[in-house]
């Protein structure tokens, strides 16, 4: 679910000036790091120094504002379970409790969320800032504290707050965090006090990483310069509902009750629209704006309106690609896995919970394990909950209480759309007639630099984001403009329509999903979770499972589905409304006895009336945990909790499966090929971290997809991949003074590589058997042959990749293994993402060699745009155990702590690479068992 990352993004050279300034991502580090160089041995960075920041986490400490005293007991893991005997007071220990462990993350990300982290890092995130604030995160959290919120909630998010500041109380920088004392010596940034608007703020951003369709959206549309519509449609296949399981598989939709699931094992037909990524070509303007079911149609306009369409969503694409990863990764391919099994099918007898959410990779994680416990439930104090929580937030996300348990994976459910907007300088078009914009004015004010003056323009669709880049609008005064908008004004802008750009009470539902005690109550706590739209899973202690998927869901006029760009001019394009919470899919004690969400699809292609997104994810994961699920329980088996564990590291390759018999028919001819090409025989398409089969395979699937594609797609989609700082494993490049080379996921020029997902699975899948498509036509390059067909291109990719791993890891092909290519970097989301050197050295952690890959079960992610490296990961895991709570297991990507050498800064990490699981302690007892630490908060 939720976003952040702290991997740095590669940059393409011989960009705009813009993009030349990005690639110091912060330029302050220049001097920072040549101070550094000079104290790095001195008296100032002492160990002292270091430690300054390091949580008290023995003793007592005195907080004004608390009514009772608070006890804080932290495992050897240093994860907190906090005692108190009022809701407020819980809240508040939180809150001083989290700031404790990770107030720099916190503030970072405050900073970020309002579009303000020119103040502390200076010049090189100004353009970050501006896209940021045209969003407008703070501004809607503002809204939403004021206006939607319930009282309760409020109460919370002050007592949060006022813990925060109870901590930073006379504590300077450099006894907050490292960080800071690295800032100190460039920057007179000081931390302000916490507001309740600050932990709203990163709800926004957590629904921007799974917002859904938006890059289909704009990829879709940039297809259409060199793809016809049959070419787009093969590369958007549509959903395999025959092959991969929705996750609802039962029920019907009642167009006289307005309800869809139900109790009862029988299956309906359902009526309805259906839903799906359908294969028309739709209808264009003469804008280039296609309109249709799953594929942009081709414009019936002409090619300067086209042009104009290209050029603006190729630059909104270069601001979305730019932007910090700690925002969230701008691709496809991320997902998370959830599933819940009843008792019948345990061997407790009660349900079994599995959750891991696939985001970027971060140091610290973007989770934090904790346990908030009334002493005693009442009404004075309602909370017994424990789970995984954000570092900046009250309550608990994702975990369990004394009666039920949640997990949570993103639902991709189209909540954005992109408008093509005919604007001029006093307004934009809108059915005939020219529209004022909404604008405000923003100021940015920047370390170091003086401040910058923006101004922001909305139109009834939502913000220009292509404000946001100088090219965009030089683009849109220049665009031709036609039968469309014919007053052939200014040109051309794009808005975003955007769920997450309106208040709304998600922050409600984290309180009352914490509090629920059966399914009715947390049904109602999931209506009240509008945004991001999410799969949720339930189980409780009572045998009972279930999902439900809530969220703000917009409904769209006939022939329109969200899946290309549309005209903003044109009020038939607006929204129409949003979907009845009552009318959303959910499921409750299915038959088959389990649950599986991993991204696919949520209801069948023709059992629901609306239209809930184009662009599921293609149901790889999911149907491979389903299988596995059958397997265990076939003939009367029963899962533990431990086999729930093993299902979460599970490494099979499906598309593995699909090609390798395939490559194994290939005449290589070369010898060296050939002994390559023998890796795959007998292979169990196991992605092991020790396969010397799995490195290789994986090399040719790269192989596939770039020669299949990339030199057919339009030179626009510029997926980037990661630059990072690296050992050397037998590449060249440009050296680092500690010996590391750049390993940079640029694309040779001009060419648009496949990420590699599972929508690739799919479409190379409905290939095969063409073995003469077009698609299968690969040029010469230098000795390398031509293709003509799919089996020539195979032999292609098995010699270029026995080429590639040549040059990577050696010409014994014995030293090759999946873990040398595929490995895990852990970085620090500000200070250790550009430059060498001693932050670098200090805060960054890595490299894990790891087994997993793309679309499988342990999704260890990687894009095939920018080699092999690890770019998300499972960011945590859970299994829950509702027959005896405190045999519940979990595990975090990181640790407890922000603090660079504190002993819980990535404790858990090796744990959660051999994919083991640390206890839970739930109990009152358990937790006092397991309790290495105390500290008493008093009043």
């Amino acid at each position: 679910m939720p976003p952040t990352n702290t991997a740095s993004s590669g940059q393409q050279p011989g960009k705009s000036g813009r993009k030349k300034g990005r690639k110091a991502r912060l330029i302050v580090l220049v001097l920072v790091l040549a101070i550094i160089g000079g104290l790095a041995y001195g008296a100032y960075w002492s160990i002292s120094t270091v430690r300054a920041s390091f949580p008290q986490t023995k003793g007592s400490i005195t907080l004004q504002g608390l009514s009772g005293p608070v006890d804080v007991r932290r495992d050897g893991y240093g994860i907190p379970q906090i005692y108190a005997s009022s809701d407020e007071d819980l809240f508040m220990a939180q809150g001083y409790v989290q700031a404790q462990d990770r107030f720099y993350e916190m503030d970072v990300r405050r900073h970020m969320t309002s579009g303000r982290l020119s103040e502390m890092f200076g010049e090189s995130q100004v353009d970050n800032d501006e896209f940021l604030r045209t969003l407008g995160w703070n501004r809607i959290a503002q809204r939403e504290y004021d206006t939607e919120l319930s009282a309760s909630t409020k109460k919370y998010l002050q007592a949060y707050a006022k813990g925060v500041n109870a901590y930073l109380d006379g504590r300077a920088g450099q006894d907050i965090s490292l960080e800071y004392a690295a800032l100190g010596f460039t920057n007179d940034y000081a931390p302000e006090k916490w507001t309740p608007v600050d932990s709203l703020s990163w709800l926004k951003a957590m629904a921007w990483d799974l917002r859904g369709n938006m890059q289909d959206e704009i990829d879709r549309a940039l297809m259409t310069s060199r793809l016809d519509a049959k070419q787009i449609a093969d590369l958007y296949p549509q959903y395999p509902y025959s092959r991969n399981k929705a996750v609802v598989q039962q029920g019907e939709y009642d167009q006289l009750t307005g309800t869809f699931g139900s109790q009862s094992s029988s299956g309906g037909t359902g009526t309805g629209t259906g839903v799906g990524t359908g294969t028309g070509t739709g209808t264009g303007t003469g804008t280039g704006v296609g309109t249709g079911t799953g594929t942009a149609g081709a414009s019936a306009g002409t090619a300067t309106g086209t042009s104009a369409l290209e050029s603006q969503l190729s630059g909104l694409q270069d601001v979305l690609d730019d932007l910090p990863t700690a925002v969230g990764v701008n691709g496809n391919g991320i997902g998370s896995n959830a599933w819940v099994v009843r008792g019948k099918h345990t061997i407790t007898g009660k349900p079994l919970l599995a959750n891991d959410p696939h985001l970027s990779a971060s140091l610290p994680s973007v989770w934090y394990q904790m346990g908030l416990h009334c002493r005693s439930v009442s009404d004075k104090c309602r909370y017994d909950v424990t789970g995984y929580t954000f570092a900046g937030m009250p309550g608990v996300i994702i975990g369990h209480n004394r009666d039920i348990a949640w997990g949570m994976t993103n639902s991709g459910v189209d909540v954005t759309d992109l408008y093509l907007e005919k604007i001029t300088d006093d307004g934009y078009l809108y059915d005939g007639k020219v529209v004022p914009f909404k604008t405000r004015e923003e100021t940015i004010e920047v370390a170091g630099g003086s401040p910058k003056k923006i101004v922001v323009r909305e139109t009834n669709n939502g913000p220009l984001l292509s404000d946001r880049a100088d090219e965009l609008v030089k683009v849109g005064k220049k665009a031709a403009v036609d039968t469309a908008a014919p007053d052939r004004g200014d040109g051309y802008g794009v808005a975003l329509r955007w769920t997450a750009l309106e208040p709304g009470t998600t922050m409600d539902a984290v309180f009352a999903m914490n509090r629920a005690a059966d399914w009715n109550d947390f049904r109602e706590a999931a209506a009240l979770f509008e945004v991001p739209s999410q799969n949720l899973v339930y189980a409780d202690t009572k045998d009972n499972i279930g999902y439900t998927l809530p969220g703000r869901i917009p409904t769209r006029a006939e022939g329109v589905d969200g899946s290309v760009p549309v005209p903003g001019w044109d009020s038939d394009y607006r929204w129409k409304g949003y979907i009845e919470q009552d009318e959303l899919p959910y499921e409750y004690n299915p038959a088959r006895g389990y649950i599986v969400t991993a991204n696919q699809a949520v209801v069948d292609q023709d059992a629901y009336p609306y239209t809930l997104t184009t662009d599921w994810g293609y149901g790889t994961r999911s149907q491979r945990i389903t299988d596995l699920i059958q397997q265990k329980i076939d003939d009367g088996g029963k899962i533990s909790t431990d086999d729930m564990r093993q299902m979460q590291m599970d490494n099979s390759s499906e598309i593995a499966k699909l090609l390798v018999p395939a490559l194994l028919k290939i005449d290589t001819k070369d010898k060296d090929v050939r002994e390559a090409q023998k890796l795959l025989e007998g292979w169990d398409y196991t992605q092991d971290a020790d396969s010397a089969a799995a490195a290789y395979f994986n090399a040719v699937w790269r192989n596939v997809l770039k020669l299949a594609f990339g030199n057919k797609l339009p030179k626009e989609l510029r997926v980037k991949g990661q630059c990072l700082w690296v050992e050397p494993v037998n590449t060249t490049g440009p050296a680092d003074e500690a010996g590391k080379v750049r390993e940079c996921g640029q694309r040779e020029a001009g060419q648009a590589q496949p990420d590699g997902g599972d929508r690739w699975f799919e479409v190379v899948r409905n290939l095969m058997d063409d073995e003469n498509s077009a698609w299968w036509t690969t040029p010469k390059a230098g000795t390398r042959p031509a293709a003509d067909n799919r089996d020539e291109l195979f032999r292609r990719a098995l010699i270029d990749a026995r080429w590639e791993l040549t040059a990577k890891l050696g010409k014994d092909i014995d030293s090759w293994s999946w873990g040398r290519l595929h490995r895990l970097f852990l970085k620090n989301q500000t200070l250790g993402t550009e430059g060498p050197g001693f932050l670098q050295y200090a805060l960054n952690r890595g490299p894990w060699e790891l087994g997993g890959g793309e679309a499988t079960v342990n999704a260890t992610g990687w894009n095939a745009a920018g080699g092999y490296g690890v770019v998300w990961v499972p960011s945590m895991r859970m299994v829950v155990n509702l027959g005896d709570l405190d045999k519940s297991r979990w595990i975090n990507l990181t640790g407890a702590s922000g603090h660079a050498y504190n002993s819980h800064y990535t404790d858990q990490t090796d744990k959660w690479v051999k994919g083991e699981l640390l206890t839970w302690s739930y109990s009152k007892k358990a937790v006092e068992d397991d309790t290495s630490d105390t500290l008493v908060l008093k009043p």
